[in-house]
């Protein structure tokens, strides 16, 4: 039994679970901080890029800390012996019967526990579109296990129902939910076995959606190659079922590989060629992948809220001239409605006192100028005939009238601008993505060139 785990079974009491590795003896992978890191700047609660973006009306995801690999096949097919050999922990059942007629998570975490379907898709928010599918809920569930072995930190894994054809009934649409595990997935593994059942038609119909969508996700693999038989044995199974596949349209439009893997057991030593490890190696390249991919997405991420940031300023100082002009236009139309009707009511004011009245009240050089301004008005309005002069004063209060609407009009055509705070924290934003996420992308990016070269010699 492994370090951690209980040596004693109590009488009539329940033998506990062990762990493939404690808690405490947890060591943290460079692209395990790497992805945790890069999904902290995006969750942070006061200057995550989630939270900025959203105040810019930008919708930011954070990425993922780990990969999702989804296991299928027809029942029987080693789907969770697979998982419990990579996890190197005994969680998933295993046996002829259909032992996994759900959806089932195999996560890292910091103690082994169990959660049902609610809690699953509080652990996993962007599965949340499954419950369209009625009844997956109910069938639904997570498995976390403290194993640190192989990459397992970095890998979620998804394992599906076991597929089979005929009258078996399942308790939600299977077709339509795996397809849709399958979309969210970032690697896809089908298992065919070669005990009569890799000719699933349910399992090929699955894969040929899947293969519409998602095709450069999906991995093929010859399960429990061992129990083949022979060379020859084996090799008639895979002829089967490649003939199977390259007859579905969705299926031969290129040419795939299907390596043979099997759990290795030192007590049945077999001759058969055994790829397991390479599937480990896919696991690894696609965390690799995902890695470079976050980094990459970050970058991109940051330059999209500094330049819709930019794009903002830009604009407010658009509207800010805007309003100038339209304040200007709203001010001389008002200035017009009030000052005509107020200069041609001054001008008969005006030409009823006398000039020496006038210099009383207004001084020698103001009563002139005023007297010779009003003096024009009153001398056009002698030239408009009496007849019309009613129709003249009609028009003139229209025309001042239209005056005071066009300046309504100009004082609401301006645009909200920004206030000084609102200008100040955008620019704290974009110094805040620029000087401190970017420089951090930056750094992690080398720590994860600089580990590469370190393992591959570089």
């Amino acid at each position: 039994m492994v370090e951690g785990s209980s040596t004693t079974v109590m009488s009539g009491g329940r033998k506990p679970r062990s762990v493939a590795n404690p808690l405490e003896s947890a060591i943290t992978t460079p692209s395990e901080r790497i992805l945790r890191e890069c999904h902290n700047l995006y969750i942070d609660s006061e200057n995550g890029l989630v939270k900025i973006a959203s105040r810019l009306g930008l919708r930011l995801l954070p990425p993922r800390k780990k990969i999702i690999v989804m296991i299928m096949g027809n029942h029987s097919a080693g789907k969770s012996s697979f998982i419990n050999w990579y996890v190197e922990e005994h969680i998933q059942k295993t046996g002829v019967a259909i032992e996994t007629q759900g959806f089932t998570f195999i996560t890292s975490g910091r103690k082994r526990e169990s959660l049902t379907g609610n809690a699953t898709l509080h652990l996993y928010p962007h599965f949340r579109p499954l419950l369209e599918f009625k009844g997956v809920t109910d069938y639904l569930s997570a498995e976390i296990s403290t194993s640190k072995q192989k990459k397992f930190s970095l890998v979620t894994f998804v394992d599906t129902p076991g597929l089979v054809d005929g009258d078996m009934v399942y308790p939600f649409d299977v077709n339509r939910a795996i397809t849709s595990f399958g979309e969210q997935a970032d690697l896809v593994f089908v298992f065919f076995d070669p005990m009569g059942q890799a000719l699933c038609k349910r399992t090929l119909n699955i894969v040929e959606k899947l293969s519409d969508k998602v095709a450069d996700k999906l991995r093929f693999y010859l399960s429990k190659a061992d129990e083949a038989g022979r060379e020859t044995d084996r090799q008639r199974v895979m002829m089967q079922i490649v003939q199977e596949l390259c007859r579905r349209p969705g299926l031969n439009k290129c040419g795939f590989e299907m390596p043979t893997i099997y759990i290795p057991n030192p007590q049945k030593p077999s001759r058969c060629v055994n790829q397991i490890d390479g599937v480990c190696q896919t696991i690894e390249k696609t965390i690799n992948q995902a890695v470079q991919k976050t980094l990459d997405q970050l970058e991109k991420d940051c330059d999209l809220i500094s330049s819709t940031i930019d794009s903002k300023l830009s604009q407010d100082r658009a509207d800010v001239s805007f309003n100038s002009s339209v304040r200007l236009h709203s001010f001389l139309c008002g200035a017009l409605g009030i000052l005509l009707p107020c200069l041609f009511i001054l001008s008969f004011v005006v030409n009823t006192l006398t000039p020496e009245e006038l210099q009383e009240l207004l001084g020698d050089g103001l009563a002139k100028a005023l007297g010779l301004s009003m003096g024009v008005v009153v001398f056009l309005w002698t030239w408009i005939p009496e007849d019309f002069q009613i129709l003249f004063v009609i028009i003139f209060g229209v025309l001042c009238y239209f005056f005071f609407c066009l300046a309504k009009y100009f004082a609401r055509q301006g645009n909200r601008t920004l206030t000084k705070k609102e200008k100040r924290s955008l620019t704290e934003y974009s110094d805040y993505v620029q000087d401190v996420v970017k420089a951090k992308k930056g750094k992690l990016y080398e720590e994860y060139l600089a580990q590469c070269a370190a393992e591959y010699d570089f």
